[in-house]
């Protein structure tokens, strides 16, 4: 099945509230090689007028996630997660995401172009605080590759 072109314009709801967790924050530091101090230590944070550690810009992949696997859960998608691949992430911020938001995301398919077979899903994750006020977008491509083709006549 290909990929359903009238994905584009969909709106999933929002996701459950996502509760950024101090330790979450200093794990994801870790594993993506951010060293800078906010990232880990409070006081050097509220040095910078923070509330708590400053989670690293990708670290809101971690909410854009759980609408994507609402996106990959549509049963007429057509996505085939074994040919799918993340090609391309983008973030705009209105703040840094800090230890202690309650975050929730909604996604919205964007756009899907089709390349020989294969479809480039554009999607936009709006991330807001518990009171409503946006934090980031997060923006995603998906390539999903094409079929394979199954013709008896092909060389081995």
């Amino acid at each position: 099945m290909a990929v359903n072109q009238e994905l584009v314009g969909r709106e999933f709801p929002s996701t459950a509230p996502y509760l950024v967790g101090r330790e979450k924050v200093r794990e994801f530091a870790r594993a993506v090689f951010a060293d800078a101090p906010q990232h880990s230590d409070v006081e050097a944070a509220r040095a910078l007028g923070f509330d708590d550690v400053v989670a690293p810009p990708t670290f809101a992949m971690v909410i854009q996630d759980l609408t994507l696997q609402q996106l990959l859960a549509q049963e007429d998608s057509g996505i085939v997660l074994a040919r799918t691949i993340h090609a391309e992430q983008r973030f705009t911020y209105t703040r840094p995401i800090v230890a202690g938001d309650e975050l929730t995301g909604q996604l919205r398919v964007t756009g899907i172009r089709m390349m020989g077979g294969n479809a480039m899903i554009t999607s936009e994750a709006e991330i807001s605080d518990a009171s409503g006020a946006h934090v980031v977008t997060a923006t995603s491509v998906l390539l999903v590759g094409a079929e394979e083709s199954t013709d008896e006549g092909q060389a081995a």
